[in-house]
């Protein structure tokens, strides 16, 4: 009988040391909008497409594991069990290629072939800062520039913005607040978007 006890102790330690020893999940987020709903509006289209170039951001940001602000401090952690699909960089990018195709009712032509007939407004994006303080906010400012790019004088749209998102616990919560974020920074690019494309005369959108 003590053997048989000995026998389901040992089994027993053993059983734990090896749920102790299994890593921890790891969850996968994405900047990309959900697919919109049945019904929303389409937008009225411009008459150019777009090329949205690669979004520049700082160098501790561009990877896949979440970096988060730990209090009011300098202090950050970088989350290696909460993880972007891919760098961050490449979430910007294609999260902003979603939204302006569909505020603008036009098409990215990124890395394609178009028409010296077609005009494309290319689109580049630098973030400065993506702050995120987990059950209470996102801060994300970033500065854009607009210009066609067969025009032959070169000119320039560039403006800048900063976008607060509050946020509820939880890793999910946050990243839903930095997609509504992302989402506010494009509607200022879109909104001076067409507005660049009707004079290029035009100002950036007061925010």
């Amino acid at each position: 009988m003590m053997n048989r006890l000995a026998a389901l102790a040992l089994l027993c330690a053993a059983l734990g040391l090896t749920a102790c020893s299994s890593p921890a999940p790891i969850h996968h987020y994405t900047l990309l909008p959900p697919p919109a709903a049945d019904g929303h509006p389409a937008a009225a289209p411009v008459p150019f497409l777009i090329d949205m170039l690669p979004v520049g951001l700082p160098e501790h940001l561009d990877q896949q594991p979440l970096v988060v602000r730990q209090g009011r401090g300098g202090t950050v952690a970088v989350l290696d069990e909460e993880r972007w699909v891919g760098p961050l960089g490449d979430e910007l990018r294609n999260a902003l290629s979603v939204h302006l195709s569909e505020r603008l009712g036009t098409q990215d032509v990124s890395g394609l072939a178009s028409s010296a007939e077609q005009q494309v407004l290319r689109v580049k994006v630098q973030v400065r800062r993506l702050d995120a303080w987990p059950g209470n906010q996102v801060q994300l400012e970033a500065g854009w520039s607009l210009g066609f790019a067969n025009n032959s004088s070169k000119a320039r749209l560039v403006c800048q913005g900063r976008f607060n998102e509050a946020a509820a616990d939880g890793y999910p919560a946050l990243v839903q607040a930095q997609q509504r974020a992302v989402s506010a920074l494009a509607a200022r690019i879109a909104s001076d978007a067409r507005a660049w494309g009707s004079s290029q005369q035009a100002k950036c959108t007061v925010q």
